[in-house]
């Protein structure tokens, strides 16, 4: 067989498979490139994750502030739970993390503080898959999780906000997170919060957190660190570190003459903290140091 022949062979294919996938977003509800890889997604190797290019598949959208991008939800799923088991999100915002749980066939239940966020995840679950995995969000407080039970969750994936920086509730809701004044007043209820996520995570399964740093008076505020300690404080070990760029943020350009006249630089980069719950009788000594309480 010649090489034209070959190609035409291959470019046949081609087309056969992507009318199979057209049928298949047809039916299911989301737009894929291949049954596997949605708009060309592939897993993250390293610990600097990139994407210039925000996912769009299924019913995800970029219009709820601060929301993450779904390759974020969909690499930490893949890696840190199975089908069928329970991923939680306590601060669901616009639903990314249940999203991808109900794509990739996991359990998932979403909690937030803002009764719109829970609206418009259930809204956004509204789609068909070939699966029989079941999602429900509810309006719900990360500090009080009494619904579950302990040692009961096998991943959670959540994107709190960063202290007020985006107030989601206007203030107009105290038990909002983004609604407390002061930096060291955040975290301690942030803390509580921690708390409940370590009671309900099975041992050796998996939190991860998406958090970000900022300024105050022109100098560099790690959040991130902060919240790490806290973290650390209430039992999780440190898995991984992982650095998330930042594109087209709003406030890039509107910062930009002010960062070149005061001499700092834009931040552009967030963290992802990737923790394990240690069982009950686990050497740590190797992996962690003495974190005060």
């Amino acid at each position: 067989m010649n090489t034209k022949i070959k190609k035409q062979k291959v470019r046949s294919k081609k087309r056969t498979l992507n009318q199979q996938l057209t049928v298949r977003e047809s039916l299911f509800g989301y737009d894929t490139l291949t049954v596997e890889s949605p708009n060309g997604f592939a897993p993250e190797t390293t610990t600097v994750w990139d994407f210039p290019v925000r996912g769009n598949w299924a019913t995800h959208k970029s219009d709820y502030r601060g929301n993450f991008a779904p390759q974020i939800a969909r690499n930490l799923i893949l890696n840190y739970s199975k089908e069928s088991e329970l991923v939680l999100d306590p601060m669901v915002g616009g639903g990314t993390t249940l999203i991808e749980a109900r794509l990739l066939n996991r359990n998932a239940v979403g909690y937030d503080i803002n009764q719109k966020a829970v609206d418009i995840t259930r809204e956004r679950l509204n789609f068909k898959v070939d699966n029989n995995s079941k999602q429900t969000v509810e309006l719900g407080d990360v500090r009080h999780l009494s619904r579950l039970d302990d040692h009961s969750v096998d991943l959670i994936v959540t994107h709190p906000p960063y202290a007020n920086i985006v107030t989601y509730s206007d203030r107009k809701n105290p038990d909002d997170l983004s609604s407390i004044p002061g930096i060291p007043k955040f975290l301690d209820q942030l803390e509580l919060g921690i708390k409940e996520l370590f009671r309900i995570t099975k041992p050796d399964r998996y939190f991860a957190i998406l958090i970000g740093d900022t300024r105050k008076g022109q100098h560099y505020i790690p959040l991130s660190y902060f919240v790490l300690e806290r973290c650390l404080r209430s039992g999780f070990a440190l898995k991984e570190e992982i650095i998330k760029t930042q594109h087209n943020t709003t406030y890039a350009q509107r910062w930009k003459d002010q960062a070149k006249h005061f001499k700092f630089y834009l931040i552009m980069h967030e963290h992802l903290f990737v923790f394990r719950k240690p069982k009950s009788d686990e050497d740590l000594s190797r992996i962690r140091h003495s974190i005060s309480k």
